[in-house]
């Protein structure tokens, strides 16, 4: 039994994760921090800062702190403040949210790649995780992470899958955040092409990783 940390920047990431924990490895002792004020601050500023790398380095702290072995960050749209938790804590595993599934992509063989996100800094902050000589095509579900936010999941689900069909010129789909990965099979009928989702991937790699 392993103690692993589970780091948000969304309330709606949890539930999934979780729920690929119990699915892949279940019986880990999983710990939730999660300060959804951290994306609200990214859409409000725009960018990235040094005061959010800061807060990442603290959470991570308070998580090694109590006897964390390992890290999975939930939040697509913070990979260079997940970096430097990386450089501090060389010693346990530290994974950004989409690290798994991009080496799954790039197994798949694709090389046009739909990226799906509700949130616009992940657009931005994801497509330089991919290697070079992978064609990456943002693309926003406008209006999904409100819906999912005030509770309409169909909406919510309509929206993303709306968003996805019209990737349907790439070899495959990457949801972009956790709380995407359920409506995968809809984004997969919509454009034909498959759909990868960072949930089982990132779960997947940190079993490896720590021999489990």
């Amino acid at each position: 039994m392993r103690r692993i940390a589970l780091i948000h920047a969304l309330r709606h990431s949890p539930p999934p994760v979780e729920a690929a924990f119990a699915r892949l490895w279940p019986g880990q002792r999983l710990m939730n921090l999660l300060d959804d004020s951290l994306s609200a601050d990214l859409a409000r500023e725009g960018a990235l800062t040094p005061a959010m790398t800061r807060r990442f380095l603290a959470l991570s702290r308070y998580a090694v702190g109590t006897g964390a072995e390992g890290i999975l960050f939930t939040c697509s749209a913070f990979g260079p403040c997940i970096e430097a938790v990386a450089a501090e804590f060389p010693a346990i595993p530290v994974l950004k949210p989409n690290e798994a599934m991009i080496e799954e992509v790039l197994a798949s063989g694709a090389r046009r790649v739909g990226l799906l996100a509700s949130f616009p800094g992940t657009l931005s902050s994801m497509p330089p995780e991919f290697p070079e000589g992978i064609e990456v095509v943002p693309m926003l579900a406008e209006g999904a992470l409100a819906a999912l936010d005030a509770g309409d999941v169909a909406g919510h689900d309509r929206l993303v899958a709306e968003a996805g069909a019209k990737l349907g010129h790439c070899d495959a789909v990457a949801l972009g955040q956790f709380s995407l990965a359920h409506v995968a099979p809809l984004v997969a009928q919509a454009t034909g092409r498959p759909a990868f989702t960072t949930p089982g991937s990132a779960v997947r790699k940190m079993r490896r990783l720590l021999g489990g």
